[in-house]
């Protein structure tokens, strides 16, 4: 998805379509997985999602910190 969502997006939105996509369907890949382990889902979504951010986030920073960062 966040393939399609690159190629589908228009340049100044691609940053931001292909993170917010990419949690998305993390958040969906962790509750079907929460679902089949008889887990909580919403919690579960909820903390992948935030471990996704934070790994966004820390990658982007360090890209900005070596200039390579679009």
């Amino acid at each position: 998805m966040p393939l399609l969502v690159s190629w589908l997006s228009p340049e100044h939105a691609l940053p931001y379509a292909v993170a917010a996509i990419s949690l998305v369907c993390l958040a969906i890949l962790r509750g079907i997985a929460a679902q089949a382990g008889g887990a909580p889902v919403i919690p579960g979504a909820g903390r992948v999602m935030f471990w996704g951010a934070l790994a966004m986030a820390v990658t982007a920073g360090v890209g900005a910190l070596f200039g390579t960062q679009v």
